[in-house]
């Protein structure tokens, strides 16, 4: 890379002069500052689920190409800021302004508007976290009332938009909060 002359000696006081010979110095220091890690979080991680290693479930062979699209859509809004009351990439989300989102733009589902709703709504129950297939929205009692969904999207892992941390996040659904808060997941797919 080749850098400017400096202007001639008269044309500067001998400060902007010292200045001036440090440009080249400065310039990739200033480019490697630029360059470093973002201030956010990371948003994925190593899954520490003791569910990581079951085999991947579909809800049925019908459904997968749905569950896919539903899978991709929840993944790709990962980071998106948080709002309570909000339902758009734009706007922000809450918990169950995301899954309506990602029911409705993906599979053509329209979901109740809260958390409460869509755990009374149809659609098979599934108890048990093993038993979870891509998918599934997955319901969290907290205080003794469902009050926040998420959707299942395997090994563990669940994408949701809680309120502590700012965005939506990819979480393991067997941790230490979420497995103790664990209600139920629900199949809408089949």
């Amino acid at each position: 890379m080749r850098y400017p002359d400096p202007p001639s000696r008269g044309a500067l006081p001998a400060l902007k002069r010292w200045a001036w010979r440090l440009l080249p110095c400065l310039v990739p220091v200033l480019l490697a500052a630029c360059a470093g890690s973002p201030h956010r979080q990371p948003t994925f991680r190593t899954s520490h689920s003791a569910l990581a290693d079951l085999p991947p479930r579909a809800p049925s062979a019908a459904s997968a190409g749905e569950a896919n699209d539903i899978l991709f859509r929840a993944i790709g809004l990962v980071g998106t800021r948080y709002r309570w009351g909000g339902n758009t990439p734009a706007g922000g989300f809450d918990c169950s302004g995301l899954v309506d989102y990602i029911y409705r733009t993906a599979a053509r589902i329209k979901l109740p508007r809260t958390s409460h709703d869509m755990a009374t709504m149809g659609g098979r129950n599934v108890r048990r976290m093993t038993q979870l297939a891509s998918g599934d929205l997955v319901f969290f009692d907290i205080d003794g009332a469902i009050s926040h969904v998420g959707v299942y999207v395997g090994k563990g892992r669940f994408v949701h938009a809680p309120n502590s941390g700012g965005t939506v996040r990819l979480d393991d659904i067997d941790g230490p909060y979420w497995g103790d808060h664990f209600a139920y997941g629900k199949r809408v797919l089949d």
